[in-house]
């Protein structure tokens, strides 16, 4: 193991007991975030009406009467050898025979992960891609979350899994949201559970319905940063049901001893009542975002995912398990007023030196977590700037950064 600095910083003095990530700063930032994940969903709404009006079929082809010679699995496959050749196969037609970079390392609990091309409601996806990603993903995680199921990248990864016969496991993802009487929840359950019936839970270890549903609701409704307040305990009521729909969708198909269910949302953003009816919690805790500097960054996310989730989650009574669904730094912003959170800049140098305090040490202190993210996605830069699209570790062509990936060996 190669030595690592590891939380250097938790006795610095800082205020823990009042974490940066409640300030009005952050939660201006979280809701701006919130309400462009608003938009995105809206207009995938609306154009997945339009399509289904006019009879366009959206999405990979998956198909059960047409499938791959490669593979008895439900995602048809033209080429096995990648999307852009990012790796290399001894065997072009086989791509389990990948050749492992000895730059990569397998230090990572998790990795945050989205294959390109799976937003309403352009679906640009494919399984050549999405097995490249899993090829470079699987030498350094044995762990991956999704979040959502749009475009059949539920599919899409397991069958990617498949082929590539790598260890790797996935949270899959059902990414609801409150003003759509629905809908969107339905329909990715649906292909969840399509893909579930495919390719069974062997590399699927739950599934998470939400992704910052609290923190949208309450930004939509005047909850101000309330989760478990009156307009927290309503978003609430629409989300719990949601959850145990998805728990009896899971014991229909057999699989509910080995498939646990859970949500994901703000680090600040955890409703109670929404806490007691899943198995795991997911927690985003962003130091970037908290106005924290990067040499106190890796000792408070662990001190504020403690405090503010862990310990909360031990004093319900079905103790919940949590972990970091998002952690990470950014390392440029497309322009120069969103470069700084006012301690600290948006940089590869800072990028490496998150990596090398927090990876680590948090696989020492057990600590799960999703490291955000596998690569830098060209889409949030184009649509939002700043720094929202440079948070990879790897950029958008699938090349390592120029950093060196922490050693540390994790199962």
């Amino acid at each position: 193991m190669a030595e690592t600095k590891g939380y250097s910083n938790m006795d610095s003095g800082m205020p823990y007991s009042q974490p940066a990530y409640n300030n009005s700063q952050w939660l201006e930032k979280q809701e701006s975030r919130s309400r462009r994940s608003k938009w995105i969903v809206i207009g995938s709404i609306v154009t997945v009406v339009a399509l289904a009006v006019a009879g366009i079929a959206i999405g990979v082809t998956v198909s059960k009467n047409h499938k791959s010679s490669s593979t008895s699995g439900a995602v048809s496959s033209n080429t096995a050898g990648g999307a852009t050749g990012a790796v290399n196969q001894t065997n072009p037609s086989d791509p389990s025979t990948f050749v492992k970079d000895p730059n990569l390392k397998h230090s990572f609990w998790g990795l945050a992960y989205t294959p390109e091309g799976s937003q309403l409601p352009d679906c640009g996806n494919s399984l050549d891609a999405v097995i490249e990603d899993i090829q470079l993903i699987s030498q350094l995680t044995s762990r991956i979350r999704l979040y959502g199921a749009d475009c059949n990248q539920s599919a899409l990864v397991l069958e990617a899994i498949k082929q590539t016969k790598v260890n790797v496991s996935v949270y899959l993802g059902n990414y609801n949201v409150p003003t759509d009487g629905g809908a969107a929840y339905v329909r990715q359950r649906d292909t969840i559970k399509e893909a579930l019936q495919t390719y069974g839970a062997d590399n699927v270890l739950g599934v998470t319905v939400g992704n910052e549903f609290m923190l949208n609701y309450l930004t939509a409704n005047g909850g101000g940063d309330s989760p478990n307040g009156d307009v927290g305990n309503a978003g609430a009521q629409l989300l719990i049901p949601n959850i145990t729909d998805t728990r009896t969708m899971i014991e229909g198909l057999n699989l509910g001893k080995t498939i646990t269910v859970g949500t994901a949302d703000a680090g600040s953003f955890f409703n109670n009542e929404v806490l007691e009816q899943v198995d795991y919690g997911m927690s985003n805790v962003h130091p970037w975002f908290a106005n924290v500097s990067i040499d106190q960054a890796a000792a408070w996310t662990y001190e504020f995912f403690q405090d503010n989730n862990v310990v909360v989650a031990q004093s319900l009574t079905n103790k919940p398990q949590m972990y970091i669904a998002e952690t990470g730094w950014p390392s440029e912003s497309s322009d120069v007023s969103n470069e700084s959170n006012g301690p600290s800049t948006a940089s590869v140098a800072n990028l490496q030196t998150f990596l090398d305090t927090f990876v680590c040490a948090s696989n020492t202190n057990g600590t799960g977590y999703f490291y955000f993210e596998f690569f830098d996605e060209a889409w949030k830069d184009k649509q939002f700037g700043g720094v929202e699209g440079w948070w990879g570790l790897f950029n958008a062509n699938k090349t390592l950064k120029a950093i060196t990936l922490p050693d540390c060996e994790i199962d």
